[in-house]
């Protein structure tokens, strides 16, 4: 399923240069497995169905596969686990993404290890530093940390980074771009030419790849476009933020995510403020609350459990001694889902 994803969404994690000689990516498309079922199949034969691995081996045979010997070596002190480090565990975005990665681990006889940093980059780094050496490979799920940082990481660990691009390391990203582009044309066709952008956590990458997103959109539609906070990526940062637009209305407002959305909604109706006759509000993820808040959350779909399942299958692939294809991030598709919480512009 991971490997199939990739595919749909920018290919295996093999570099372009490297396709004259034939890889573990290539006998999983031909055999039709995932690379770490391929790895398995000659490191690890006895955890394969033997005529699964007897048809990944007369593929390998036909391409002219050869198994990386190092990676063979290694297998010996491999320990079966996999660390997602989470940047908060109360945020219910990251539920899909640890079901997705709990999926790729089950397949995979992984067994993975959650660990939270609230939004913490000094804890993060210390979570990874004692997870090494315990975890055959690490995934990163919205980091905090410096892209240096991360790289450090990646030079003695497999490593991938989830909704994060960092030059040189393996990363499975939300396309931002079209959905902030999406965002902004269907507050365009309700007549809205004022946007606040309510922005989340300043050591957010994604943040900066929404803001960017929503700047050239805005910018190619004419519409008149201001920036609050940034805030807690939570339904109390959200709360906040109210007072800065208060200070210069605007008829619509995107949300950092939807927790940040909800908690605009429910201050602006302890303040009087109806959503969507006085203003529109727009959040990000599709998190289950959106649709349980009055009125129901226009949010873009972001695909959660996608995103945790690829990066994981792509981590274990890598430990076990597969090639990355680091300079090409894996872009997984979004789409806008239109509630209640916007509407026309009045007048």
């Amino acid at each position: 399923m991971p490997l199939v994803v990739a595919a749909a969404y920018g290919g295996p994690v093999v570099s372009e240069g490297e396709r004259r000689q034939t890889t573990i990516y290539d006998v999983a498309a031909a055999a039709g497995v995932a690379p770490s079922t391929v790895s398995r199949a000659f490191s690890r034969p006895g955890r394969v169905r033997a005529e699964t691995a007897e048809r990944i081996r007369a593929v390998a045979a036909e391409l002219g596969y050869r198994a990386n010997p190092q990676a063979r070596a290694l297998t010996t002190t491999r320990t079966g686990m996999l660390a997602l480090v989470l940047a908060d565990v109360t945020n219910p975005v990251f539920a899909e993404v640890v079901r997705g990665a709990g999926r790729a681990c089950e397949r995979d006889g992984y067994t993975m290890l959650l660990a939270e940093t609230e939004e913490s980059a000094e804890k993060e780094r210390a979570m990874v530093d004692r997870a090494q050496g315990s975890v055959d490979a690490i995934v990163l799920t919205s980091s905090r940390m410096s892209d240096a940082a991360i790289r450090q990481i990646a030079k003695v660990e497999p490593l991938v980074v989830l909704n994060r691009e960092v030059p040189g390391v393996p990363s499975v990203l939300v396309d931002f771009e079209p959905a902030m582009r999406r965002i902004t044309e269907h507050l365009a066709e309700l007549g809205h030419r004022q946007i606040t952008y309510v922005a989340g956590p300043e050591a957010s990458w994604a943040d900066g790849m929404r803001w960017r997103g929503l700047r050239l959109a805005t910018e190619h539609l004419g519409i008149r476009l201001r920036r609050v906070g940034p805030v807690a990526p939570t339904v109390a940062g959200g709360q906040t933020a109210v007072v800065d637009w208060d200070d210069h209305r605007t008829s619509a407002v995107v949300a950092y995510n939807d927790m940040v959305a909800i908690g605009i909604v429910r201050r602006l109706a302890a303040s009087g403020v109806r959503v969507p006759e006085d203003v529109s509000v727009v959040g990000f993820d599709n998190t289950p609350v959106g649709e349980l808040v009055t009125p129901a959350l226009t949010t873009v779909a972001a695909p959660l459990r996608a995103l945790g399942e690829t990066g994981a299958s792509n981590a274990i692939a890598l430990a076990a001694g597969a090639r990355s294809r680091a300079t090409d991030p894996i872009r997984l598709p979004t789409r806008l889902i239109a509630r209640a919480s916007t509407g026309p512009v009045r007048g």
